[in-house]
């Protein structure tokens, strides 16, 4: 079971991380050194929020100011640093994220678990521009990808590698549903037909929603 955190937004498990390997940095700084590593394709960002994460990874003692600077005639500004605290966090939240599968909510799913309110025909055709856009986008990260293999080691592309097959698992899993609802093969579809052609619901349905 995951631990109730006292920081739990991942842009604060990035900032540990990058902590970890670049001692001393301010905010602009790790904003900057997260944008370059392409760390908006892993998690959504709120760049609005990064200054509370650090005051929050601060507060919690997971980060301290190191110094304040100043760069000719630019503001001072804070740099921070890890501390072993936050080095323990960090390893802990990552074996965590790493060996203990966790319920996820993805948009799709939620989409999926209330599929029927659409005329099936509509959601062929949604599901098809969907696709289409999964096979275009697909096909620019795996070119993306080796693009930079024989430059970059794999360690750190492995997060790329993940999004393309979970992509991929989608196009497959798509591409199978669009084949049964095209062929009629897929169970219930006539039922779901006739909803949208009556307005009302079959009693196959009605009994079965009943009993579940």
């Amino acid at each position: 079971m995951a631990k109730r955190r006292k920081v739990s937004n991942l842009l604060g498990l990035h900032l540990l991380a990058l902590l970890s390997i670049q001692p001393k940095l301010h905010p602009y700084e790790m904003a900057a050194q997260l944008k370059a590593f392409g760390k908006d394709q892993d998690i959504k960002i709120q760049w609005g929020s990064l200054y509370t994460v650090v005051q929050n990874l601060e507060k919690h003692g997971f980060i301290e100011a190191a110094e304040t600077v100043r760069e000719g005639r630019r503001p001072e500004r804070t740099v921070y640093r890890l501390t072993e605290p936050g080095r323990q966090e960090l390893t802990d939240w990552m074996r965590e994220l790493v060996g203990t599968p966790q319920q996820e909510y993805p948009k799709l799913q939620a989409a999926l678990s209330v599929l029927g309110v659409l005329h099936p025909d509509e959601v062929v055709e949604l599901l098809q521009q969907r696709l289409d856009i999964l096979e275009l986008e697909n096909g620019r990260l795996r070119q993306d990808l080796a693009a930079t293999r024989h430059e970059v080691p794999r360690l750190f592309l492995i997060e790329a590698e993940y999004r393309i097959a979970i992509r991929e698992a989608e196009v497959a899993w798509v591409t199978g549903l669009l084949a049964e609802m095209r062929d009629g093969t897929l169970a219930g579809i006539d039922a779901w037909r006739r909803i949208h052609q009556t307005g009302e619901m079959p009693p196959d349905l009605s009994d079965f929603m009943t009993e579940t």
